[in-house]
């Protein structure tokens, strides 16, 4: 009982349910707060009576409300919305874009003829290059676009040109050249919209024409102007790439043949992010600001603060909010006055993935060739010659995500948060960095270690807590393992540092190259041609030991290449070879250091390092490598059986 001291009326307080959330329990407990509380005024609860009619009606009400408020709920969380447009502003707040188009991707060999010098060597001057985002369509009528420009002119370790002679009928002096590099592709449809701007709007939007847009290639205003893609708004800085040049990059450029671009931070206040709508359309949006001053140069100063009153003494204790003078470009410049050109690519879908040697039209290509002093009739008989070609299938291309595609993700995402935590975090990036800044194909972590002395005065080796050791190799031209160079190592440098967690300390470091020669002896099968049947063992082992399929530290098991050897046709036993082979193991591997003869020069000691059939890399990080398979590969017929 309380009292209403407004009237000075005593008032029932009633209890009331709040766990009836169908409809059969609000209807029980609707009757027995009839029961309870209105026992004289109500006692007719006959399923015909016209007051249950009411409280059926007041349980449905109930029921209806209380289904949407715990759909309205079960919407918010990404394990069960099933809105498509929940399901897609969940997981774009989790930093995860959901895949409306997969574009396929494909590796095309790219030729082009140039004539032979009297010397017999390829006439480089008549070498052109093909522009990069050229269109090449296959037999079904899908259209690739070239990732990158193709120069024949040049070959380096990250852009290899191999050369093909051209013997004439008749004679030995070669008369042409087939000159072949390789370039990625990716399907698709490459289009460019404009949209104009009026006066500046906070976070001001614009939604392209097409669906299943995969990438944005450029924003460009009437003025020129770039602006650059963030994850959010509230980043300032991006990546640029420069070319290494001496006036770009004094100390690094003697690199550029390995490492022709160099990796920089820039800040910018032109910047935008897209959105994945319920349509399936992209949205990009701007920042909010209209002044394109950095963001640590609008802080409270006299020039926008005290001096800018003029009231004179009585306004000296006016307040101010601080966050006032922050707004003008925290989260970017919002275009104004001016029109955007989009470039954008869309399209991708499983019918992308093409079979091998369709991809054969050039379709809108760039090729030119530095004509002057040269004949006109070789050049435009070099530029005919340009042709392209898929060797292997497309691959990759897919449909759009489905929501349960997009919910599995998008909880991944979130998980990683796009930092480098793990060692396999560590080493995606690094195999993520574009080439273009540097070659490296193998990389290994281990935990930095520090000497520590004890009280008797013994020198101690403990893990480093604070630091770990990335040891690092790349290819050379001829695809054989090497050391990067500086160049690389910055651009690594400043990639990971977006990516790692402040905390981390991480070495850049060069991996050892212990260089191996492989003996083996077999006895085949009569009726066999034993020339041929030893052929194919060593070409076995080629494909054993080659390098793309190592790593660093990783061991050389005997028994593994004695049984591929035991798989080729013809062969009935693998024997332990004869010479220099005390320990009488089925393979022998030997160290090979001849610097004057090629090999990196570290020694190792092979059979302290086997034990029980496998050969142990060393403590430093290192890894094997045949480099010279033709010569250091070597296999003898034994007898047959």
């Amino acid at each position: 009982m309380a009292v209403d001291y407004n009237t000075n009326k005593k008032v029932v307080k009633k209890d009331v349910s709040y766990l009836g959330r169908d409809f059969s329990s609000v209807r029980q407990n609707l009757i027995e707060f009839a029961k309870t509380y209105f026992p004289t005024q109500y006692n007719d609860f006959n399923e015909s009576s016209p007051g249950m009619m009411f409280v059926d009606m007041a349980s449905y009400v109930g029921d209806v409300l209380n289904y949407y408020v715990d759909n309205q709920y079960r919407e918010t969380l990404l394990n069960f919305a099933e809105e498509k447009k929940n399901v897609y502003n969940i997981a774009q707040s989790y930093g995860y874009k959901p895949k409306t188009a997969v574009p396929s991707t494909v590796e095309l060999e790219v030729t082009q003829t140039v004539p032979a010098k009297v010397d017999g060597s390829p006439d480089e001057s008549y070498a052109g290059v093909v522009s990069t985002n050229g269109i090449v369509s296959s037999d079904t009528g899908v259209d690739f676009t070239l990732l990158d420009q193709v120069d024949f002119r040049v070959s380096s370790s990250l852009d290899r040109r191999t050369e093909e002679v051209v013997q004439p009928a008749s004679g030995t002096t070669p008369t042409e050249f087939i000159l072949k590099k390789r370039v990625l592709a990716k399907s698709g449809t490459t289009t460019s919209q404009n949209f104009s701007f009026t006066s500046a709007k906070k976070f001001d939007k614009v939604t392209l024409g097409n669906t299943g847009v995969t990438e944005i290639v450029s924003i460009v205003d009437s003025n020129g102007n770039k602006y650059y893609e963030v994850p959010f708004l509230a980043q300032d800085t991006v990546f640029e790439t420069i070319e290494n040049t001496t006036l770009n990059d004094p100390s690094l450029s003697q690199y550029q043949n390995d490492t022709p671009y160099m990796l920089r931070l820039i800040k910018t206040s032109r910047r935008f992010i897209t959105r994945i709508t319920e349509n399936d359309r992209t949205e990009v949006r701007f920042g909010a600001g209209v002044s394109d001053n950095p963001d640590e140069e609008i802080i409270p100063s006299p020039d926008n603060v005290g001096s800018a009153l003029g009231f004179g003494v009585s306004k000296l204790d006016e307040s101010f909010d601080p966050s006032n003078f922050m707004k003008t470009k925290t989260y970017g410049l919002a275009p104004a006055n001016t029109t955007l050109t989009i470039t954008y690519r869309y399209g991708g879908a499983v019918e992308h993935n093409v079979r091998s040697n369709s991809i054969t039209s050039g379709k809108n290509i760039t090729f030119t060739i530095d004509s002057g002093n040269l004949d006109s009739t070789k050049v435009q008989t070099s530029e005919d010659s340009l042709s392209f070609n898929n060797p292997s299938p497309a691959t990759g291309g897919a449909s759009k995500e489905t929501l349960v595609e997009i919910k599995q993700n998008a909880l991944a995402f979130l998980n990683t948060q796009n930092r480098a935590v793990t060692r396999q975090d560590y080493i995606t990036r690094v195999y993520s960095l574009p080439q273009k800044y540097g070659n490296i194909a193998k990389a290994y972590i281990v935990q930095d270690e520090q000497n520590e002395t004890n009280v008797d005065g013994e020198t101690n080796i403990i893990p480093n807590p604070l630091a770990m050791n990335m040891y690092l190799l790349g290819y050379d031209e001829n695809k054989k393992l090497t050391s990067i160079n500086d160049a690389v190592k910055q651009n690594l440098k400043l990639y990971l540092s977006q990516y790692r967690i402040l905390t981390d300390a991480i070495n850049l470091k060069n991996s050892y190259v212990i260089n191996i020669g492989v003996k083996f002896a077999i006895i085949t099968q009569r009726g066999f041609n034993k020339s041929e049947v030893l052929f194919n063992c060593i070409q076995a082992v080629k494909k054993h030991f080659d390098v793309s399929r190592w790593q660093i530290n990783q061991p050389i098991i005997l028994s593994d290449i004695a049984y591929q050897i035991s798989l080729v046709d013809g062969v009935a036993s693998v024997v332990p070879p004869g010479q220099n082979n005390p320990e009488k193991q089925l393979i022998v591997i030997e160290n090979k250091v001849l610097t004057s003869s090629g090999y990196s020069g570290n020694v190792y000691d092979i059979v302290a390092a086997t034990k029980k059939g496998v050969v142990y890399p060393s403590l430093d990080p290192s890894i094997f490598e045949v480099k010279y398979p033709n010569q250091d590969i070597l296999g003898e017929v034994v007898g047959d059986i």
